[in-house]
């Protein structure tokens, strides 16, 4: 839930970090950021430790405890990641497939909900999360609307304009790349137009893409699109290229205010208020593509986490489309987490698609991942254990709190010898590494809705057994399951049928293409987006005409 900097160890990180910034522990962080990436790693994962709720009327708080701090660090829900499903929207609300519900206030879908606490019954708990499933289902029915099988080679009046934006909202924050984060030059990750650095080892077309590269790849498609306009007047469609996920990357480890977290975002609207096209239609027809969680962008109350990006007002007309969505924001819209994979041509798809085919999967299960102790549910802990069992031949494990992560070839390795590979939830519920393994060809099996199926709806099927495999993180939390022994029991003709579906109809929309892509037999996950925006703005346009 990356190269160099996994996941886990950034999201980890990041809430030390916040600690931190909350505390105003500058000499702390002065001495942090001279030592070793390894001693910085061991002091971060000796400061935190456990998690707990408390709850305030309708809020929930997570707060995070720390052994070297005598307080706690809270953040209220809706500001960050939390497996709970929320209740259902008002009764008043309603949604148009192809427009945003009908808004109470300027841009706002009606009814957010809350989320669902342990307060309540057990039977009153579950109907409220019957009810709040079918209303993310009703959101994600609303998204796949817009699915468009159309293509707009041609374009039709359907023009893309791309903003010239002041370079302070993206190029100069690529120029910060030496110092993101106190160990790591991200230069070389942000090289070659986002996708970094070849990986002659793989073959063509792999490169060492980190899992923030989003909106630099995006970009530098967008500006190739052949629906892009230059006058403002053609367009339906306008592309703001802020590079709001390095924006908030570079806080990671420094000790700044709000104030100071908030001000590119806050300069950014000020910028768009001035244009003509966010005036007249209040950025309903905008998109942003944001390389981080949606939770990152979402900060609330006194958390000095993250920056208030998509809590501002203006903010919830445009679409946002980010590596992980807000389930109860209809305008967040998940997209791939960028792989390694970028082909160049339809030609470099057929090739890995018949070695995948092919491959010779001598293991049953892979999990690469690393137990998170302090974890209240300790899910990883308990399938390593599954995984790792005396007399168990059938699973491997890739420790990924050794180095063996930091880089692309020993993961695809793992996954493309491997019949089903195991995603927990980590710090948030989705991780980059589904698409790793499905793009590898190895069946996901999952834990936890939220990882995908209530995240993706223009890239991933409804019927999400046609790829994965679900098992209800419960079960295992309750040791009612030996999740090695389920898989054993999947037959040779199932296993097939999910890795023909993958390799052959989900792959190549799961992929982005390098930034001179050629493909005319595919669309990858580029080209599925920018046809269902188009599609959306275009209904939307129809609607305001009607």
């Amino acid at each position: 839930m990356a190269v160099s900097i996994s996941r886990k160890r950034s999201k980890s990180s990041r809430k030390v970090e916040a600690k931190q910034s909350y505390f105003g522990f500058t000499i702390l962080h002065n001495f942090l950021s001279r030592i070793s990436a390894a001693v910085l790693l061991l002091i971060l994962i000796y400061m935190w430790s456990s998690f707990s709720t408390i709850m305030t009327g309708n809020i929930i708080h997570v707060c995070f405890s720390s052994r070297k701090l005598n307080s706690l660090y809270c953040l209220s829900a809706g500001t960050h990641p939390s497996f709970e499903i929320p209740t259902s929207l008002s009764k008043n609300s309603s949604v148009t497939p192809g427009i945003e519900g009908n808004a109470t206030e300027p841009g706002k879908f009606p009814g957010t909900p809350y989320l669902v606490t342990s307060r309540v019954s057990n039977n009153d708990k579950d109907e409220e999360i019957a009810k709040a499933v079918k209303v993310i289902e009703e959101q994600l029915q609303v998204h796949r609307s817009w699915r468009s099988d159309k293509s707009y080679a041609t374009c039709d009046g359907q023009g893309i304009y791309v903003y010239d934006l002041p370079s302070m909202f993206n190029k100069d924050l690529v120029g910060q790349c030496r110092d993101m984060v106190p160990w790591q030059d991200f230069c070389r990750y942000f090289s070659n137009e986002g996708l970094g650095e070849p990986i002659a080892t793989l073959g063509k077309g792999w490169y060492q893409t980190h899992q923030y590269s989003l909106e630099l790849i995006f970009h530098s498609r967008v500006l190739k699109h052949p629906c892009r306009v230059y006058s403002e007047n053609e367009a339906k469609l306008y592309y703001v290229p802020f590079y709001g996920g390095l924006d908030i990357l570079r806080w990671h480890f420094k000790n700044v205010s709000n104030d100071v977290k908030d001000s590119l975002a806050l300069e950014l609207l000020k910028w768009l208020e001035r244009q003509r096209p966010w005036k007249r239609n209040s950025g309903k027809d905008h998109v942003f593509v944001l390389g981080k969680i949606s939770w990152d962008f979402r900060r609330s109350g006194d958390s000095p986490w993250g920056t208030r990006l998509l809590e501002l007002d203006k903010m919830h007309n445009p679409i946002k489309l980010l590596i992980e969505r807000q389930p109860w924001h209809v305008n967040d819209i998940g997209i791939p987490h960028p792989t390694y994979f970028h082909p160049h041509s339809d030609s470099d798809i057929m090739a890995w698609q018949m070695k995948i085919i092919r491959s010779n999967r001598k293991n049953l299960v892979s999990f690469a991942g690393a137990a998170r102790p302090d974890a209240e549910d300790k899910i990883r802990t308990m399938l390593i254990d599954q995984c790792t069992s005396k007399g168990n031949g059938k699973c491997k494990f890739l420790n990924c709190s050794s180095v063996k992560c930091d880089e692309p070839e020993p993961i695809i390795e793992l996954f493309v010898e491997s019949e089903f590979c195991l995603q927990p939830p980590g710090d948030s519920p989705t991780r980059k590494s589904v698409f790793d393994s499905l793009i590898a060809g190895c069946i996901p099996v999952l834990f936890d809705p939220f990882t995908a199926y209530y995240q993706y709806p223009w890239h991933l099927p409804k019927e999400h057994d046609k790829y994965s495999v679900f098992i209800d993180k419960k079960e295992v939390r309750q040791m009612n399951v030996n999740v090695v022994e389920r898989l054993t029991n999947i037959s040779s003709r199932e296993k097939e049928n999910m890795r023909r579906y993958i390799i052959y109809e989900l792959l190549p929309g799961l992929v982005y293409g390098d930034n001179n892509a050629e493909l005319d037999k595919f669309q990858d996950a580029f080209s599925i987006t920018m046809n269902n925006l188009l599609e959306r703005v275009s209904r939307l346009d129809e609607a305001y005409k009607d």
